[in-house]
């Protein structure tokens, strides 16, 4: 569990993935009504590296099946979600896990997601790169890491 005087150091921490030189930054939750429905993370990723860097997989104890969704809103206005598959982060480039976009989905929770508690959340790559980000979960109505 975090404390609140922790949460802004927590923010500001990038995390290297190795060989890959990946950065992980702003990661968050919100916390979660229970655990009958899904929770979701975001953060930044960046390749820092001179090749493109492909994610496959997340891992967290938190949840049985994360996956990396993507929201889209159709022409009527319609939303839905489905699952990203691989994604490819080229050579200096920024791939922004955001509300409304692409996110990290946190299916099957087993514990609720409860304010000021952190979680780890671990991103696989392509070439067997792994980081791990520790995940501050913020309110239920918070809108990114600043909140």
């Amino acid at each position: 569990m975090c404390s609140a005087l922790m949460l802004p150091f927590m923010l500001a921490t990038s995390v290297l993935a190795g060989s890959a030189e990946v950065v992980v930054e702003n990661a968050w939750a919100r916390a979660s009504i229970g655990t009958s429905r899904p929770g979701a993370a975001y953060m930044e990723v960046r390749n820092g590296g001179d090749e493109p860097v492909t994610l496959t997989a997340l891992r967290t104890d938190l949840a049985t099946m994360p996956e990396v969704h993507r929201t889209a809103t159709d022409e009527q206005g319609v939303s839905s979600m489905s699952p990203a598959g691989r994604i490819v982060i080229a050579p200096s480039e920024t791939v922004a896990f955001e509300p409304g976009g692409l996110h990290a989905m946190l299916m099957q929770l087993q514990r609720p997601m409860k304010e000021g508690e952190t979680f780890p959340l671990t991103l696989t790559f392509s070439d067997g790169g792994e980081t791990t980000v520790e995940v501050p979960i913020l309110g239920i109505a918070a809108r990114g890491p600043k909140d």
